[in-house]
């Protein structure tokens, strides 16, 4: 659920929607890395000023571990 989120979210605001790729790792017990595969260009983008959007996307799945008792870190790295 968490995983779908964030590709379609992260599609909607980068210039090639196409090269978005999501994954997750299991760190520990209900602790999740996600990790957020970009192109180049659009590294920018996803991030935002002074950290703005990754932040926001960040606050959202935080919203998520109330639900789930899961907690997810997010990585923004380059495809």
């Amino acid at each position: 659920m968490v995983v779908d989120f964030i590709k379609s979210y992260s599609q909607l605001i980068v210039s090639h929607p196409e090269s978005i790729d999501v994954s997750v790792e299991e760190i520990g017990d209900n602790f999740y890395e996600i990790f957020i595969y970009c192109d180049e260009e659009d590294l920018g983008k996803l991030i935002g000023k002074s950290g703005n959007m990754i932040n926001a996307l960040k606050t959202i799945i935080n919203g998520c571990k109330a639900k789930d008792g899961k907690s997810y870190k997010i990585q923004v790295l380059k495809a």
